[in-house]
């Protein structure tokens, strides 16, 4: 089997899963179950916060064959919640905009957009880092936020939300990812421990936890990079590579 890291492994899968973000969790559920999909997000944070691992998750909610309408509790063994966590959906499309920045690049996508799904019930984009895009490419993705095509989504994610146009952020529901507190994180770190079988205390976790800074992305790196060095994991090993 081809290794994973941690941050991978440990992607959550379900909005409950969502490390810190309970409100945004417990908003994303509720719109669900009452049908009120927005034809585009805009999520905001840090680093490490969940932004793309919610994406996902919505994507999977809105398009679990286990269900004939959208579900806030996607089976996950489906073919749809499958490729989608693995990044192989045909209808789930997500684009690094700090690579695609051209108004060239939005214009294949929104062509792209015009086609019905091909294999899901609903189409998703997810334009990570959406602040990259340049001028002219933000202009044209505002036209078709404008005007949506039907059975479309559109999620955009970024760590700026300030160099966005006002235009394209009233276009959307935002959600604003907090860094993530000492205590869920701490929690979130000792069950990957507990999987993997890491002895590390709960105060050497807690620093852990501290030098992320907020950012559950990097507290499991740092753990999975400490993990490899023996048992048990130390405080003055955590000082030494935070």
């Amino acid at each position: 089997m081809t290794y994973q890291s941690f941050h991978q492994k440990y992607r959550p899968q379900t909005f409950a899963e969502l490390v810190g973000q309970d409100a945004i969790a417990q908003t994303l559920t509720h719109a669900i179950q009452q049908s009120r999909i927005a034809s585009a997000y805009l999520f905001c944070g840090s680093r490490g916060t969940g932004k793309t691992s919610s994406a996902r998750i919505l994507a999977k909610s809105l398009n679990c064959l286990q269900f004939k309408h959208p579900t806030p509790n996607p089976c996950g063994v489906c073919e749809a919640c499958q490729t989608i966590a693995q990044g192989n959906a045909l209808d789930v499309i997500e684009i690094d905009t700090a690579s695609n920045t051209g108004v060239e690049n939005v214009r294949s996508l929104i062509e792209r957009a015009q086609f019905a799904p091909i294999q899901l019930r609903m189409k998703i984009f997810v334009l990570d880092e959406a602040h990259m895009l340049s001028t002219s490419a933000t202009s044209a993705l505002l036209k078709t936020l404008e005007e949506p095509p039907e059975r479309v989504v559109f999620i955009l994610a970024t760590t700026e939300p300030h160099n966005l146009l006002p235009t394209i952020v009233s276009r959307c529901q935002r959600y604003d990812f907090r860094r993530i507190k000492i205590e869920p994180m701490i929690k979130h770190l000792a069950a990957i421990a507990n999987q993997e079988q890491l002895t590390v205390s709960n105060s050497t976790l807690h620093l852990i936890a501290r030098f992320s800074q907020g950012g559950l992305r990097d507290a499991e790196t740092l753990l999975e990079q400490l993990g490899v060095l023996g048992q048990p994991i130390t405080a003055e090993q955590v000082w030494e590579r935070g």
